[in-house]
């Protein structure tokens, strides 16, 4: 189905290493029919973050609500709604959230196959 509402998409916990009091919703994915890009909405908690990591693609990013900061390579950054980041490929990365609201982001990566 090509349009859906968001309350009728499963929401998870982010159950990777590293990861914290996150939650994950794959908008798009290869289940509707997407060849190339996926669509994810992440919800930080507070106090919450993402794994430090890299992989070898980039992704792109879109803060929805709250606030927080994003760490790529070495530096740090404050975000706050409306605000967009890019990750290039190879780059170290987390996202955090050390306010007392849920930080809410979309991001969008290519569909990868597993190696």
């Amino acid at each position: 189905m090509p349009v859906r509402h968001i309350s009728e998409i499963k929401s998870e916990k982010m159950n990777v290493s590293g990861a914290e009091n996150v939650e994950l919703q794959w908008l798009v994915d290869s289940s509707m029919g997407a060849e190339n890009f996926a669509m994810r909405r992440f919800v930080i908690r507070p106090g919450g973050h993402t794994p430090l990591h890299s992989h070898p693609w980039e992704h792109e990013n879109y803060v929805l609500e709250g606030e927080g900061v994003v760490r790529i390579g070495s530096e740090e950054y404050e975000l706050e709604r409306d605000m967009v980041v890019f990750i290039p490929p190879g780059t170290e990365h987390q996202f955090r959230n050390p306010g007392n609201r849920d930080f809410i982001l979309l991001c969008i990566i290519p569909i990868v196959e597993p190696e």
